[in-house]
């Protein structure tokens, strides 16, 4: 069973913590999201800062719709809408620990490392078979399914930091990763590699 659209229809920050655990399914490929990143229109890292365009009308959709775009014109990453209508908010998946269909996955990145399958957003768009097709579904009917958190994830333990990549609003720590997990991407915040396991 995914997550129902009330899930979403909170505070972006409280969703990109809560979903930390969950697991993202599609085309019988699936991983543990152990990364997020929150956006919000109120802060000009977001998309929707600009307000409602072409390009940003999903982000101001109902909760729970899939929101993708292509970066540097190479990779689709996927986000999640947030709270009510009318509000630009999204939370960006960083980073999957792969848990079904690892072997097609090696074969869609083309890497050797399992560790490599989706440590980063647009690698775990490519492993799980995402394109900008799916833009504009929902993520509780599908093909894009985020399901809540399973056994051994109830409540993880979170580093925050701020979020990768961008050079506004730079400063806010709007990053939430899995404690001890080497499937963070790089490059790992502040305080991650001391949680790790030797």
């Amino acid at each position: 069973m995914a997550l129902p659209p009330s899930f979403y229809d909170r505070e972006v920050l409280e969703v990109a913590r809560d979903l930390v655990g969950c697991v993202v399914e599609h085309e019988g490929l699936a991983g543990v999201i152990v990364e997020t990143e929150a956006y919000h229109q109120s802060e000009p890292a977001a998309h929707s800062f600009v307000g409602r365009t072409a390009r940003t009308a999903v982000l101001f959709g109902h909760p729970g719709q899939a929101y993708i775009y292509r970066s540097y014109g190479i990779h689709a990453l996927l986000n999640a809408v947030c709270q009510g209508p009318d509000v630009g908010a999204a939370v960006l998946i960083r980073a999957l620990q792969p848990l079904e269909g690892v072997a097609r996955m090696h074969a869609l990145r083309g890497v050797a490392r399992e560790v490599d399958l989706c440590n980063g957003p647009g690698k775990l768009t490519q492993a799980l078979a995402i394109d900008l097709d799916l833009h504009g579904t929902n993520l509780y009917e599908g093909p894009i399914l985020i399901h809540p958190r399973e056994d051994g994830w109830a409540d993880p333990e979170l580093v925050v930091g701020p979020r990768v990549g961008i050079t506004k609003a730079a400063d806010l720590p709007w990053r939430f990763c899995a404690a001890g997990s080497r499937y963070v991407s790089k490059p790992w915040p502040p305080g991650l590699r001391a949680t790790l396991a030797p």
